[in-house]
Formats: structure tokens, sequence, C-alpha cells
């Protein structure tokens, strides 16, 4: 089986190709990134030299590109990770977002339709998205896969039209597709803007954590490793034109989780308890600040048997033990040298 893995750079994409890499010895994955500011090959150092994995520097809003991709390697899966997905970049830059997360997908469909024809057998179009197209909860309740959908940011906005597109394409072209709706993911490899990572690095420098509003907002937390299990599942045991919803069942506030953070952080360097918190810092809100993401993983449990294997807490641990571990993965990438890698490896 050959798949391609788009995304297969950044943190959730790596997770899944070392995953896939390292569990099919005889399938041929084949990793497509346009390797930009998330995008870090030094995340699959480990597995760049297996004899089942391919590399591809490319985008996926080039169409041309796309196209002969599909008619050069001939893919019987795709795995569709590639995404702008920073709510912040989005409401700075929507258009980035629109091009990659819309147009970058219905290219991938074009591709995937008219290399498949209409011969789908064990043809398999899957594709990954967020639980922010559900838009925002209040105190009560959970998104299951028949919430209807609500975005309120141009990143959320650009992820619900392009699962509408997987949605279409199936039922206007019988295209066989999955699509899963994930939580925050959090773990190792995670690059340094988004909540976690970011904090991590900041109370290593002793550098503010700048928390949104009054803190509050609640989000359910799934450790990477767990989803890329999850993703593994659905592609190969998932019902063709259903969606499966991932997290994991751990919901916290954001002030709450910071200063979870804060103590583990201290303890692990040697730091007097309460130090970390003085770095708190509360600013301006974020516009449109959704106020409570948590998702309902019934059905992927009784379906296909999964569920998390760690605890918010042992997964929190063990992604400081990981950042702490790889200072130099950190330095490269807070500094833009990772960026030099794909140069030095591919030149």
């Amino acid at each position: 089986m050959k798949i391609l893995i788009t995304g297969g750079a950044g943190f959730i994409g790596s997770h899944v190709v070392r995953r896939f890499v390292n569990s099919y010895a005889n399938y041929a994955i084949y990793n497509l990134d346009a390797l930009t500011y998330a995008g870090n090959l030094e995340n699959l150092r480990d597995v760049e030299n297996r004899p089942n994995y391919t590399f591809i520097k490319g985008d996926i809003v080039d169409e041309a590109f796309i196209n002969k991709l599909f008619k050069t390697y001939h893919f019987d899966g795709v795995i569709h990770l590639a995404a702008e997905s920073h709510v912040d970049r989005s409401i700075a830059d929507p258009l980035a977002f629109v091009r990659t997360n819309v147009i970058g997908t219905v290219n991938l469909l074009n591709a995937a339709r008219n290399a498949w024809g209409a011969d789908f057998l064990g043809k398999r179009f899957y594709h990954i998205s967020t639980d922010e197209v559900y838009g925002s909860l209040g105190s009560e309740g959970l998104f299951t896969e028949e919430t209807p959908y609500d975005p309120n940011s141009p990143y959320s906005a650009s992820k619900a039209s392009s699962d509408h597109f997987v949605r279409a394409y199936g039922e206007t072209y019988g295209l066989p597709y999955v699509i899963t709706n994930c939580s925050n993911n959090y773990g190792p490899n995670h690059f340094p803007e988004k909540l976690i990572p970011l904090f991590i690095n900041n109370i290593i420098e002793k550098k503010p954590l700048p928390v949104y509003g009054d803190g509050k907002y609640t989000r359910d937390w799934l450790f990477v490793e767990d989803h890329a299990m999850a993703i593994d599942l659905v592609f190969h045991k998932g019902k063709n034109h259903q969606t499966y919803n991932i997290g994991g069942f751990n919901e916290w506030q954001n002030i709450e989780l910071v200063k979870l953070l804060c103590n583990l952080m201290d303890k692990k360097l040697g730091r007097l308890k309460g130090k970390s918190e003085e770095l708190i810092t509360y600013v301006k809100d974020r516009p449109g600040h959704d106020l409570r993401y948590a998702i309902d993983a019934t059905k992927i449990n009784k379906e296909l048997g999964w569920k998390p294997s760690v605890t918010f807490e042992e997964g929190l641990e063990r992604t400081i033990d990981w950042f702490l571990n790889n200072k130099e993965w950190l330095n490269h990438v807070t500094s833009g040298e990772y960026q030099k890698y794909y140069k030095k490896m591919y030149n």
C-alpha cells in the first residue's frame, strides 16, 4: 500500500508518519510537506533513512504539482494533515488559511478522484480536522459527530469549509472518505507558538506567560501519540463516509493548566514552588475567543476500541521531559536554524 501523508513534517503529522513507518514495513509512506515555518524535518531524524519512507517537498496549493504527484506514485490512500492551524495567525492573515486549508484540500480531492477514477476499491481519503469547527460550548454539553458547525475564527471557518468539501466529494463522486475532528493536541515536537510548548519555553527562559482574558477558557487536551494511534485505527478500520470525534477526556481551564505547568516545571528545574507562577501575565483577549471546547469520543471508543492511554498529568510530564531533554531541537526551532536542515539533507 502506498500512502501519502500531507503535513508529515509538522507536529501531529510527524508522529503519524513515525507510527506508520515503524508499524507497517510493507507500506510505502510518502511524506509531503511544504516546510513552511512549522514544518521541521528534524522531527523525523529517527526514520529518515528507513526504506519504506520518502520525503517530498511541495505545496498542496500547487494544483499541477499535486496532480503530477498522484500520477507518478499511484497512491492508495491519503492522510491529509497539512493545514494552517494557529488561530492568531488566521486573524492576521485569513487568506493564507483559505489557500492552504480550502484550496489545498480541494486540489488533493481532485487529484485523488482523477487518479482513482471510478475504481475506489482499496482506496481511502482521510481528512483530519478540528473540534473548533463546532464553535463554542457553554458550561455544559459536549461536541458529538452530529453537532452543527458554527465556526468563529478564520481558522475554524477554513477547516469547516474543507470538511464540507470532503463530504461533498463523497456524496457527488462517491469518493471513499473518513473525517476526524480532534481536540487540542500536545506532546513532543510541538512548535512553540501554541500554549503548552510556548509556556514551557518561556518558563525555561523566565519570560512572561501571556494568558488571554481571565484565563477561564476551557479546552480538552489530547496527547499527540494517542491521536496518532487513533488515526491509525480510523484509517484501517473506520467506516467510509463517517466522522469520528477524538478527544482526550481532559478538560482544563487555561489558567489551571498554566498553574499545573508552572508547578511541574518548578520541580523539574529545581526552582522554588510558585516561582514560575510569578511569570503569569494577563493580556488583552483574542477576538472571537471560544469559551469552551469538549469532545464526546464515545463513537470511536465503541466502534474502534480507542481510548487515551495516558492521563493529562502523565502526558504533560512526558512532554516537559522531552523538551528539557531536547534543548538543541528547541533552540533550533526558536532561532529558525531548523529550516536549514532540509538543505543539509536534500541539497
